[in-house]
């Protein structure tokens, strides 16, 4: 079982925490991984997209010549493809990039992410964090009490509210609770500050 340091709020060792191997220690697996980061990502994607076809477009609705003796090319609308201001021809439409993966791989890819940050050791476990009013001060405090400068993701056992409204103003900084971890999360962060309860929910969840 992997093994770190246990930090307390103001940046002191309180002693040392066993991770779950099954969910912390196994070898990170870099194409799930990456399948993973793809499938976040296409479901964050408006598919908003559209243009105007032959049919949207404004006019038209009368043929511009007869079909015979004009020596031209027939034609039966001006707003066909081929003029200017006709409707575009295999353009994007509205659509949904969203896809899932099954559940066992997605399983596999947030212990890849989470063993990612435990083996780099990009990973600091707090006994817990409490903050008695939302203050992005004493957020900065506990952050720099840890020696982190750089981008963090929080994660707690439950939703804090005081916690999360004190680091939504820190650039680089990101709170979610336990059940709304994601690899996307882990992975685009530097560190993973996690406390210790949500360590054990994660565990019971993932294990």
């Amino acid at each position: 079982m992997p093994k770190v340091t246990l930090f307390n709020q103001a940046g002191s060792q309180v002693g040392e925490i066993e991770l779950a191997d099954s969910v912390f220690g196994i070898e990170p697996n870099a194409s799930v991984l990456a399948d993973a980061v793809i499938m976040q990502q296409a479901s964050l994607r408006a598919g908003t997209h559209a243009v105007k076809n032959r049919s949207a477009v404004r006019g038209g609705g009368r043929k511009p010549w007869k079909q015979k003796g004009t020596g031209r090319a027939r034609q039966g609308s001006i707003r066909s493809p081929q003029w200017v201001g006709g409707g575009v021809v295999f353009g994007p439409t509205p659509r949904s990039y969203s896809f899932k993966l099954p559940k066992k791989v997605r399983r596999l890819a947030i212990k890849s992410a989470l063993s990612t940050k435990v083996k780099n050791d990009e990973i600091v476990v707090l006994d817990a964090l409490s903050l008695n009013a939302p203050k992005t001060k004493e957020m900065v405090s506990v952050l720099s009490g840890l020696n982190i400068d750089r981008k963090v993701l929080v994660v707690t056992g439950e939703y804090n509210d005081a916690v999360a409204r004190s680091a939504r103003n820190i650039p680089g900084v990101k709170f979610v609770a336990a059940d709304g971890i994601n690899v996307l999360d882990v992975l685009h962060h530097d560190k993973l500050l996690i406390t210790q309860d949500a360590v054990a929910k994660v565990e019971e969840v993932l294990a």
